[in-house]
């Protein structure tokens, strides 16, 4: 094969998403895909006239964003019983207590390029696309997921 003087970059297309080892079919967006921020400090230098930038030490992660496609498949109804355990309308729900692991798979022509694991992931929130009888548009579910780490593998 010639050389062609350039690596092709990844394409965002071929991904899975598995959470507590069981890979979710429909997800069709990720976002929040993030290593951590951490906060930066002002201190001043006394009796100088600059100030320095330090670290907070405090490591933050984004809220991770899964799109999926309502498809009546046991996808929908597996995340359906983790809201629900967590927010049971009659107050008996776990809340953020319940907790999942997992990772997001970036895939190139099949084979595993890059992994992002999360742990602690609890729904934070699910929302669904509006309904219009003039559309053609899917519906979509969107669930924000709390992290409480997320670190490429």
């Amino acid at each position: 094969m010639a050389d062609i003087g350039f690596t092709e970059a990844f394409r965002t297309d071929e991904f899975v998403v598995e959470i507590e080892g069981i890979e979710s079919p429909g997800i069709t967006r990720v976002t929040g895909l993030s290593e951590g921020d951490v906060d930066a400090i002002d201190q001043p230098d006394g009796g100088a006239n600059i100030t320095h930038k330090i670290s907070s030490g405090i490591v933050k992660y984004d809220d991770l964003t899964l799109e999926r496609n309502m498809d009546g498949t046991q996808a929908d109804k597996d995340f359906l019983e983790w809201f629900t355990q967590m927010f049971n309308l009659n107050g008996t729900g776990t809340g953020s207590q319940l907790r999942r692991n997992g990772s997001v798979v970036k895939k190139q022509f099949g084979e595993e390029v890059i992994r992002f694991a999360f742990e602690g992931a609890w729904i934070k929130s699910s929302k669904f696309a509006d309904l219009d009888a003039g559309s053609s548009d899917l519906m979509k579910q969107t669930l924000v997921l709390a992290v409480e780490r997320m670190y490429r593998v």
